[in-house]
């Protein structure tokens, strides 16, 4: 069911496969476009200013997720609140929550623009960061942190427009966001020649305008006009909000730092390694990307019905998420399998890391179906209101990762990267199949009829 003037989607009523095709291919385009930005920008990098600069950029990957993943993940928090509300046809209810997460985004954009530029120098030693590559990770950092209200502000209003059953309008803004940090990316380095600082002050600006044209389309949306009185919430509002935010922010950042522990090691090792640990990271992410997406679909989905109370819907679209997993598991696992120097030679020239980044990805293209499965089971518990085991698993996936790498990399080098990142998928993917069985069960039991047909 449409409503708000076709602006929103209602997916607790209507044909599941349905909903979440229509919610799902927007989306999709939207984190590809992203990713492909990503990719490119990264090429731009490699081909105007060589392999050093694309580690130096490469290597603020991990510290980059450990603050923004933090913020997304408080964000995303939010909107499962948001979309539950909405959901239940809580409408006074959600316009609260919705006033608080802006209230709460502008206190969390303070704070951790302070405390990454501050905390940045320190974070680039912990990651054994080489004397050769420290200048241009701490300028693009320093450019990068500061534009965090951006990135904030854009993952704030995406999120609500998610959970309001909008993936259209992210969609605008990342490709008009795109398309202009593409075009400043080569005029920057290619033109002006200003080294990485010219990519950083591009995203930077490429944030802006998406998060303008999220902002505008929230606007337009009539069920969520906020008055004055919106804004005076009671503390139990916030409180719901952080609760549910937290721990998926904690999720995110403690991933973060079993990552940036992995970089820490593969440092170590030299630049060669930093280099081919960069291209390598770049594609997992591309080609992680669509179950993602079939995850924040997932989410969405799921947390409208739990919303809804209508527990037996869920079921559908876990299958129908899993399914999309599968689907583009068999494609890209294999490119990642069986063309790995092809893929990496278009990021990278020097034959020692292309051959170090051969070792990586026939390992996790093999294996990354487990990662594609978690997107979509994770995103379920979470939209299911239970933000508590996803974040521990996030915990399991840490030390599992560390563990891996830190007993690993001695005896067989670079292909100890790949290992700790299957078995941190794997971890993690059993705590959620466990948290989504827990937290679904009991509700089906309530209604003999549904447990029948789950079963």
């Amino acid at each position: 069911m449409e409503n708000a003037n076709r602006k929103t989607t209602d997916f607790t009523t209507g044909n599941p496969l349905s909903h979440i095709m229509r919610f799902f291919w927007p989306l999709l385009l939207t984190s590809t476009l992203q990713q492909i930005y990503n990719f490119v920008d990264m090429y731009i990098v490699g081909r105007g200013l060589g392999d050093n600069a694309f580690a130096s950029v490469g290597n603020m990957g991990s510290l980059f997720f450990l603050i923004v993943g933090f913020s997304l993940g408080l964000s995303n928090g939010f909107g499962v609140l948001i979309a539950q509300s909405f959901g239940a046809k809580k409408y006074d209810d959600m316009r609260h929550r919705i006033a608080g997460t802006i209230e709460l985004a502008a206190l969390m954009s303070v704070v951790l623009t302070i405390a990454s530029e501050l905390f940045l120098p320190f974070a680039l030693k912990l990651l054994n960061t080489d004397a050769v590559l420290m200048k241009n990770c701490l300028i693009h950092g320093y450019i990068i942190f500061g534009g965090l209200t951006a990135s904030i502000s854009y993952n704030i209003s995406s999120s609500i427009l998610r959970a309001l059953g909008d993936s259209k309008t992210p969609l605008v803004a990342i490709f008009v966001s795109s398309v202009t940090n593409l075009i400043l990316d080569y005029c920057f380095i290619f033109i002006f020649k200003t080294g990485v600082e010219g990519a950083a002050i591009a995203t930077v600006l490429s944030q802006i305008i998406s998060t303008i044209v999220c902002v505008i389309r929230l606007r337009q949306i009539e069920i969520v006009r906020l008055s004055r009185s919106d804004f005076k919430n009671e503390r139990s509002i916030y409180t719901d909000l952080f609760r549910n935010g937290l721990p998926m922010a904690f999720m995110n950042s403690i991933t973060a730092i079993g990552c940036m522990v992995v970089q820490h090691f593969i440092n170590r090792y030299g630049v060669d390694y930093t280099t081919a640990y960069s291209a390598c990271c770049k594609y997992l992410n591309l080609f992680m990307n669509p179950a993602a997406t079939a995850g924040n679909a997932m989410s969405a989905y799921t947390s409208q019905n739990y919303g809804a109370r209508k527990f037996d819907r869920i079921k559908d679209g876990l299958r129908i998420c899993l399914s999309i997993s599968f689907v583009t598991y068999i494609i890209l696992g294999s490119l990642m399998t069986f063309f790995p120097e092809l893929l990496i030679r278009l990021l990278i020239k020097g034959d020692a890391s292309v051959s170090l980044a051969c070792e990586f990805m026939p390992i996790c293209g093999i294996f990354i179906i487990a990662v594609d499965c978690l997107f979509v089971v994770r995103n379920g518990v979470q939209g299911m209101g239970d933000p508590v085991l996803p974040m521990w698993s996030g915990v399991i996936e840490m030390i599992l990762r560390i563990t891996a790498i830190s007993l690993l990399i001695g005896s067989i080098g670079f292909k100890a990267a790949a290992i700790a990142e299957v078995c941190a998928w794997s971890g993690a993917l059993l705590v959620n199949i466990y948290a989504f069985r827990r937290r679904l069960h009991p509700r089906f039991k309530r209604r003999p009829s549904v447990v029948k047909n789950f079963r």
